[in-house]
């Protein structure tokens, strides 16, 4: 069986991110960048899937900048077997990457896609959802367990009440929780041996995709700074404030 796994360049969850003075975006400027975190736990569990002897092949997909390049070697340093990276410099917003994945989708016929529930940088969590109804496919997102057995693949989600467990018909998409696995790090090695890796370069044109936005961003700002707290002497205090400022 064929894993896709699809990864998007980020900021680094480490870094705090910085707001454009005119308020336009998100200032890029020299700051690291690195794998989404949810979708290096996809490329984990590919892995961990693979060396169960239940996958053939991971290929790992990105789209975006020249640079995106990066975080495919590292899916490849991790394990996965080859890349394909769909270059463009335009904000690609979650409908135009389920597109694209689909069209790509549609070319490798894998029977599983595993990503990330959500991207850092946007947090829609839209694209599983959209490419499965584009292909047409099951879904199961969240996933906190994820087990393949012949023509399905089960997974456990944690839910309000408690766990949910679904039974999903492959081929299927599965999108990826925190609690799913840890990701190995990528060995000295295995770095030098991506480099030889195949990665594959295209286009959203050469996919029939159009990535011109349809959302249009008018203004971001960084949250309020948060006020101090006041200290009250007793209850009566407390409650005398509390009704002050119109919460009891």
């Amino acid at each position: 069986m064929k894993i896709l796994v699809p990864v998007k360049r980020v900021i680094d969850y480490n870094v705090k991110p910085r707001v454009k003075s005119d308020g336009t975006g998100v200032d890029l400027a020299n700051v690291k960048m690195s794998m989404n975190p949810f979708d290096e736990i996809a490329v984990e569990e590919a892995i961990r899937l693979k060396e169960k002897g239940v996958a053939t092949e991971i290929v790992a997909v990105s789209i975006g900048p020249v640079k995106a390049q990066e975080t495919l070697r590292t899916a490849l340093a991790m394990g996965a077997d080859r890349a394909i990276l769909v270059q463009t410099d335009d904000e690609v917003e979650p409908l135009a990457v389920a597109k694209i994945l689909k069209a790509i989708a549609d070319e490798e016929t894998p029977g599983l896609v595993i990503l990330g529930k959500q991207a850092i940088d946007d947090d829609s969590n839209q694209t599983g959802q959209m490419l499965a109804a584009l292909w047409g496919r099951p879904q199961g997102t969240f996933a906190s367990e994820v087990t393949v057995e012949g023509d399905s693949v089960t997974g456990k989600r944690e839910v309000d009440g408690g766990l949910e467990v679904v039974k999903l018909a492959l081929p299927a998409i599965v999108t990826t929780d925190l609690r799913l696995n840890e990701p190995r790090y990528a060995s000295l090695p295995n770095i030098m041996k991506a480099k030889s890796k195949p990665l594959a370069n295209k286009t959203p044109a050469d996919y029939g995709v159009d990535t011109t936005p349809r959302l249009k961003t008018l203004k971001v700002t960084e949250p309020a700074v948060r006020s101090a707290g006041i200290k009250v002497a007793d209850v009566d205090a407390l409650v005398a404030k509390l009704k002050e400022l119109g919460v009891a």
